[in-house]
């Protein structure tokens, strides 16, 4: 593949000329067609035109070119979290939306300004509230399923944007693109009549839209109708999948969180003189002061609040991602590791200690960390890729090609690998 001199240019000055897509998208332009193989087939559905990158490394690293390149890195979770009223394994599929419709508008186009939909994100809010409403569905879980399931409609895996699939139906591993649907709706009311298939045994009112609904009536009746919490769906739904109930409920906590307006504050500040008692106020403050940028008012909330409540995980995790965001790194590993301790499961707590790491230069826990989050949930492009960065530091040039590779498998559409990709071809000669 040819990299033009502007584009080695900017990557070597940190990407900084220009914008990535901007940066890579006359490349992908002139890119030759992909190769015939699944594989291929699956890394363009989304970005049409990407370019394949060898297996393996091809050419001599020009060392002096790697040390002078700014990485591209995913940053930090940091969408802080409400406390969570009920444990996870006792969420029914089956229920009332929590979270308004203006909500989860709101917490989409936060995550995701550019969403790749074949509708506004306003419609397919409401094709979730209504399909699922009507068939008795928690809507906003289900559009948070959908959410993970897509990337927060960002796509990259299996599926392309065009199918309307915001479920994985039908990819079933091996670059299989699953099924497709004419419109948002259908794919949304196909979605909606899955979940069904798993949590109850009435049929769906209207006709069926969901090509595996049969299959899953006919042929597991040990899944049929008995599958009735989100946690349930943990090694069915999705394959290994051992958090993945619990993932999709991490996203529903975030969508519920107020925002940083005067409407919010009010209401949190009589929270706290109603409820001075109970860590939730403080928590619900402390979220409000974040979304203002009052990091330190913010800090002092979620600090109350794990005064009162020592085991609360949104009362650490929220301190920690402040402490961060503030650059206190000692704090803010201190409060993961109390986190971690309550929950060693916590995957984004694991991410985001692996880039303080990164940031010491201790590689080497770095890349301990990521692996965790890895362990935990083996789609995230962004700690592959992480990874890749952390090899690259120690000089094992080889293991980081690869794993950027990899990173690039898990989401062909994520920007920071595609990126990296191209700069680290451009540090070969």
């Amino acid at each position: 593949m040819k990299i033009s001199r502007v584009m080695l240019a900017a990557a070597l000055c940190g990407a900084s000329l220009y914008p990535i897509p901007a940066l890579i998208a006359p490349v992908m332009a002139q890119a030759a067609p992909a190769a015939s193989s699944k594989a291929a087939d699956a890394a363009v559905r989304t970005i049409p035109g990407r370019p394949q990158f060898p297996e393996k490394m091809a050419g001599k690293v020009n060392r002096r070119a790697m040390d002078s390149v700014k990485w591209r890195l995913a940053p930090a979770y940091e969408e802080p979290m409400l406390e969570a009223e009920a444990a996870a394994d006792t969420i029914t599929i089956m229920g009332a939306a929590e979270a308004s419709e203006e909500q989860m508008v709101h917490y989409i186009e936060k995550r995701n300004p550019q969403p790749k939909l074949n509708c506004s994100v306003e419609d397919i809010v409401r094709y979730y509230y209504e399909e699922a409403g009507r068939e008795g569905i928690r809507p906003d879980v289900a559009l948070c399923q959908a959410l993970k399931e897509t990337g927060f409609f960002a796509y990259g895996g299996d599926v392309s944007p065009k199918q309307n699939n915001f479920c994985g139906l039908g990819a079933t591993g091996n670059r299989e693109p699953g099924a497709s649907f004419a419109t948002p709706q259908l794919g949304v009311r196909a979605h909606i009549q899955h979940l069904m298939a798993y949590a109850t045994q009435e049929r769906p009112h209207g006709a069926i839209v969901d090509p595996r609904y049969k299959h899953v009536v006919v042929n597991r009746p040990d899944i049929h109708g008995h599958i009735t919490k989100w946690t349930g769906l943990n090694g069915v739904w999705a394959v290994p999948g051992t958090r993945y109930g619990q993932e999709i409920l991490y996203l529903w906590q975030q969508a519920q969180a107020p925002d940083g307006s005067d409407a919010s504050l009010a209401a949190a500040e009589k929270k706290v003189r109603q409820m001075p008692d109970e860590a939730g106020s403080y928590i619900y403050r402390g979220i409000v002061y974040f979304n203002r940028a009052a990091y330190k008012e913010a800090q002092a909330d979620f600090k109350q609040a794990a005064g009162l409540k020592p085991d609360s995980m949104a009362a650490h995790y929220n301190l920690a991602i402040t402490q961060q965001r503030e650059g206190d790194h000692k704090a803010a590993l201190k409060s993961y590791d109390a986190l971690l301790k309550l929950s060693p499961e916590f995957m984004q707590a694991w991410y985001n200690r692996g880039l303080i790491a990164l940031d010491q230069k201790k590689e080497k826990e770095a890349l301990a960390d990521f692996q965790e989050a890895l362990r935990l949930t083996p789609q995230t492009a962004d700690a592959k890729n992480a990874q890749a960065v952390a090899y690259i530091r120690q000089k094992d040039y080889a293991k980081a090609w690869q794993a950027l590779g990899e990173a690039a498998d898990i989401n062909s559409a994520n920007m920071n690998v595609l990126a990296n990709q191209f700069i680290f071809e451009a540090c070969l000669k």
